[in-house]
């Protein structure tokens, strides 16, 4: 009972020592099974610094010693694995043999399969996708009581003189079984139950990094600039309670919130030497205010004592910086170290969009122009030549046409939208083809089959004209006998279709590469609601063409 008592206590040290590791940077390395070498070295330092340190808090009994080492060599296995249980249960065990002693050969080799038989079981958790079985208390208590029994068994079996050894067993194997596998299990479950903490402030600080994006996000719509930063740095200051926050383009200091504010001015030039440096180098710095103090570069009297600096980058270009600061008593938390660099990357994306969509919008109206520059020229010659005919004979008819004409145009300036209703593009088209119709005479007729439940929908804006004007281009325009010309709008397997049919049938592949409206039509399509839908063109020579316009079920919104 004495030898358990004493025992007892030397576990009562060790869970003392079990807290205070659990309370260190080291610890954090338990929170992943996904160990580097240099992990794998601090946890062996750690562990089997443990197990010798029980060899020697050890009780001496009959020339041996009964300890608590097998606690040290027994957690490393379970946790590490079976290099790492081997690796400290083989220095533990060295280190045993050679303090001597009838056990010493017996103890040194029990004490080193103690630790592989620990690292077996985390092998088995691991295989089976069960790793967190590896903290539970009860596999703990169960593993190191069968790598007791086994040491008591490997004594009995090496150790000499026999009768010794039996004597020696028979006193320390209920003492040492019991402490050491209820050890091994208080440790454990201090070990998990710190996990459990750890794992909490993870999940909070995860919420905290959601609210921080879901609030960010529209404040970057007109890109990085003084209102836009000013806000962003209150909204993380509000959010991660840190003690201050900066944020700066290349050159100035774009907005500064919270402690050191009344020296730390926004629209100045950047003062600070560690910032240049982390945008010239492309390279977030920490400063920890532990190793390392930040020294303000605008007044002596500044609190703050830790920086974390993490460069805002699109692409390989750094734009800025983020700043997080904490004051001289407070710990700047390592947790706080990723969500910053992690607010950078969100406000860069945030960027990204914005010049990625603003990129977009020069190009629909580039493509617009593009559009309108082709039609104009072609259609407003033919058409003053139209109505300079149809003056001589008919003032009333040329007086439509140039009506006609007028509210073409008048659409034609008025568009500058990407996207239209399915009746206003119906309306520019229909007044287009009054003056077509008249200058046609009697060759060209409009046929129009339209399911009026889809004029309200929205298609972009200059479908419909493009591929009205091939059709009269390279169809009707080249034929003797009258033309025709066919716009059917309706839905087709949850499609809706629009089909512009001339009778033609002159359009070839060189008239497809010649057509560059079309060409804009089907690219901008496509780009709007993917490359299922878009333009497609079916031509039977001398006979008819017909241009399918593919869309979503409900238009593009």
């Amino acid at each position: 009972m004495e030898i358990l008592l004493n025992l007892l206590k030397e576990m009562a040290v060790f869970l003392v020592i079990a807290y205070i590791f659990s309370k260190t940077p080291v610890f954090k390395l338990l929170l992943t099974k996904d160990f580097l070498f240099t992990d794998y070295l601090m946890l062996y330092v750690f562990f089997a610094s443990m197990a010798i340190i029980g060899t020697y808090f050890g009780i001496p009994v009959h020339d041996a010693i009964a300890n608590n080492r097998v606690i040290g060599a027994a957690i490393a296995g379970l946790i590490g694995g079976p290099v790492l249980g081997f690796s400290v249960g083989l220095t533990a065990g060295i280190h045993r043999y050679f303090l001597g002693g009838f056990t010493a050969l017996a103890c040194g080799l029990s004490t080193t399969l103690e630790g592989l038989l620990a690292g077996a079981v985390h092998a088995y958790f691991v295989k089976k996708g069960k790793y967190e079985r590896v903290f539970d208390p009860d596999i703990a208590f169960f593993t190191t009581f069968v790598a007791e029994v086994m040491q008591m068994v490997i004594i009995l079996i090496i150790a000499k003189p026999n009768r010794d050894a039996v004597e020696l067993v028979r006193v320390i194997a209920l003492p040492m079984i019991a402490s050491n596998s209820l050890g091994t299990a208080l440790i454990m479950s201090l070990f998990r139950d710190q996990r459990y903490h750890y794992d909490r402030i993870g999940s909070s600080y995860s919420q905290q990094a959601l609210r921080v994006a879901r609030r960010i996000i529209g404040e970057l719509n007109k890109g990085l600039n003084s209102e836009s930063a000013k806000k962003i740095a209150k909204i993380i200051l509000e959010e991660t309670n840190v003690s201050a926050v900066g944020i700066t383009d290349r050159e100035n200091v774009l907005a500064f919130e919270g402690v050191g504010n009344d020296h730390h001015k926004a629209g100045v030039e950047i003062a600070s030497y560690t910032t240049r440096k982390a945008i010239e180098n492309n390279e977030i710095v920490f400063i920890d205010g532990i190793t390392k103090r930040y020294h303000c570069p605008i007044s002596p009297e500044c609190k703050l004592q830790s920086v974390l600096i993490a460069p805002i980058r699109i692409k390989d270009e750094v734009i800025g910086t983020i700043k997080l600061y904490e004051q001289k008593n407070k710990f700047f938390f390592k947790i706080n170290e990723a969500l910053g660099e992690g607010i950078a990357d969100l406000v860069a994306n945030q960027l990204l969009a914005v010049r990625y969509e603003y990129q977009k919008n020069l190009l629909t109206k580039a493509e617009l122009n593009l559009i309108q520059a082709q039609i104009n020229p072609h259609f407003l010659f033919n058409a003053i030549n139209t109505i300079i005919a149809v003056s001589r004979k008919n003032a009333d008819k040329a007086r439509d046409l140039l009506m006609h004409l007028s509210n073409y145009f008048r659409k034609n300036l008025k568009r500058n939208e990407d996207l239209s209703t399915l009746k206003e593009e119906l309306e520019h088209v229909n007044s287009y083809l009054e003056i077509e119709k008249v200058r046609f005479q009697d060759h060209l007729s409009i046929i129009s089959e339209i399911d009026e439940s889809l004029l309200n929908i929205k298609i972009p804006t200059f479908t419909l004209q493009p591929l009205v004007e091939n059709a009269i281009k390279h169809g009707i325009s080249k034929l003797i006998d009258e033309g025709k010309i066919e716009i059917r709008i309706f839905r087709n397997n949850g499609h809706i279709q629009i089909d512009i049919e001339d009778n033609g049938g002159a359009f070839t592949e060189e008239s497809t590469k010649s057509g560059l409206g079309i060409q804009i039509v089907d690219k901008r399509i496509k780009n709007l609601v993917g490359n299922e839908y878009g333009v497609k063109i079916k031509s039977l020579p001398e006979s008819k063409t017909v241009a399918s316009v593919i869309l979503p079920s409900g238009g593009i919104n």
